[in-house]
């Protein structure tokens, strides 16, 4: 419906440049939601950015807009407001009738075809192979998962990658750990464990590989899978990359294009010709490539395999790579759109203070452990629940909450209770709720027009978030729908007795809010649970 309203809008806004006769650059026209009901359910402050343009009074010009907008049925009713706003109200008949919109859609209610032909490399986790999962690796595990639900949901054919860092410097410092020598910087139990499997070999770098190798298999791969519930479709190898001469063929490149040039024995790229604030290293002066040549081999693959668009999801310490990284891209001729997501640091907290779940390996907390005391639902979303940008307390003592104070138990209580309520409706839903007898316009209710209106902009959010990414929204929204259900349960009874015709109105209308609330929490990634204690 935004989008409706926005052409509306714009056609409006040109019609009226051209009676003015008016010569200005026509702006970007928003349409927000309204903070209020009394203001309708979006609203747009046009007429005040024309105002200057036009030279008058902004709450005439929005009058004016209004005249040329002429009459939509799907509004109730346009008004201009001071000091200029334009608001929109739905007409009841509309949101009484996206009801069975949503009801024969079912689960592709929201679908979008906005990525339709367009591929995208969405990569996220990628932690070295050295270790297990932390706290970190886990916050950006879950928003790339999601994020790819979104995109695939909103059309996009999507690649959910993880990249292991499987050759390096790290890898031989894995080795020397294992040997426990004095070049050791890992430490832990797993690392005592590898020490007992590989500490017959004597090279570090060929117990690192076997190490390395062991730890994603039995770890990494299993957790990611089994634990968090992430799809993975592409696991991307740095040692494939070199075998298949991608660094090679970048060098190339570069070198055809006069980008590369030799310093103090060491080979550059000219990064600050594409924004980056100083040229970055290729090839040490020992002859060895650096960590960025590896990671511009990566960047020629994932252009080679015709992706239109790259998600790069990286931990805090990486956020000043990202400009070397887009400058290797340009340089590449990548011409798709390149998108950063940096994920903040994640505290384990109980009553306001940092807590520590095992001394598996001194201060680090492992997303396993997390997930094993408070289960995967509860770890998912509350991970989700706040921007990657923005540092987090993960509270233990709610997360281990087995009530509605627990976001995500509120969320699905509200989808059992609905589970419930149709169960116990003794008509049959299928033939009953599917007839064009329902008499949807008896949902007219306060109540019953809130919750209307809140399932009216699922299909807005998807599209909001397959072009923003910022999929914390989206538990946001699975809380509001559920506040709207449970204030809409206790003010209106569904199944009436004395009035079966309301009744069926009212279980479609439920109905429609247990697909729309399921399809959220699919995409969330958490369970969607027909029973719940005390549901009914």
């Amino acid at each position: 419906m935004k989008k409706e309203i926005q052409k509306m809008v714009k056609k409006a806004v040109q019609e009226l440049k051209k009676e003015k006769k008016a010569e200005f650059k026509l702006p970007e026209i928003e349409i927000e939601y309204s903070k209020n009901i009394i203001f309708g359910d979006y609203t747009t402050n046009i007429a005040m950015i024309l105002a200057k343009s036009l030279k008058e009074n902004p709450l005439i010009i929005a009058h004016k807009i209004i005249q040329l907008l002429g009459e939509k049925k799907f509004l109730a009713k346009v008004e201009a407001v001071a000091p200029g706003y334009i608001n929109f109200h739905l007409a009841e008949k509309y949101l009484q009738t996206k009801l069975e919109e949503i009801y024969i859609q079912d689960k592709k209610f929201g679908d979008s075809t906005i990525g339709i032909g367009k591929k995208v490399n969405n990569e996220f986790i990628s932690a070295n192979p050295t270790g297990p999962l932390h706290l970190g690796n886990g916050r950006g595990g879950f928003y790339g998962d999601v994020i790819g639900r979104i995109l695939t949901k909103a059309g996009y054919l999507v690649t959910n990658e993880y990249y292991v860092n499987d050759a390096g410097e790290q890898i031989i410092k894995l080795g020397h750990s294992v040997l426990k020598d004095q070049k050791a910087v890992y430490q832990g139990e797993y690392i005592d464990e590898l020490h007992r499997k590989f500490s017959l070999e004597k090279e570090a770098k060929t117990i690192g590989q076997k190490s390395a190798q062991e730890i994603l298999e039995k770890t990494i791969k299993k957790v990611v899978q089994e634990q968090m519930n992430i799809k993975i479709d592409s696991w991307v190898s740095e040692v494939a990359i070199q075998k298949e001469h991608y660094i090679e063929k970048a060098l190339d490149i570069f070198q055809k294009k006069n980008l590369i040039y030799q310093k103090e024995g060491a080979t550059w790229l000219r990064t600050t010709k594409f924004g980056d604030d100083k040229d970055r290293v290729l090839i040490k002066k020992n002859g060895q490539k650096t960590y960025f040549a590896s990671d511009c081999g990566y960047l020629l693959s994932k252009k080679e395999r015709g992706f239109d668009k790259l998600i790069e999801i990286w931990g805090a310490d990486h956020h000043g790579y990202m400009a070397r990284f887009q400058s290797a891209a340009r340089a590449l001729d990548f011409l798709g759109e390149l998108k950063f997501i940096i994920v903040q640091l994640v505290r384990l907290v109980k009553e306001g203070k940092e807590v520590r779940m095992s001394k598996r390996a001194g201060n680090v907390v492992y997303i396993d452990e997390l997930i094993n005391e408070v289960g995967q639902d509860v770890t998912r979303f509350f991970f989700l629940m706040y921007s990657p940008n923005t540092h987090m307390d993960f509270d233990l003592g709610l997360a281990k909450e087995k009530s509605q104070k627990n976001p995500v138990f509120y969320v699905q209580y509200a989808h059992a209770r609905i589970s419930s309520i149709l169960r116990k409706n003794k008509l049959d839903l299928q033939s009953s709720l599917g007839s064009k007898k329902v008499n949807l316009s008896l949902l007219n209710h306060p109540k019953e027009l809130e919750l209307m209106r809140e399932l009216n902009k699922f299909p807005e959010l998807i599209e909001e978030l397959a072009n923003n990414l910022e999929v914390h929204k989206l538990p946001y929204y699975a809380t509001k729908l559920a506040d709207k259900f449970h204030s809409f349960y206790a003010q209106c009874q569904v199944n009436d007795k004395d009035n079966q015709e309301l009744s069926l109105a009212r279980q479609k209308l439920v109905k429609a809010v247990k697909i729309v609330l399921a399809e959220t929490l699919n995409l969330i990634g958490v369970e969607v649970p027909e029973r719940m204690e005390k549901q009914d």
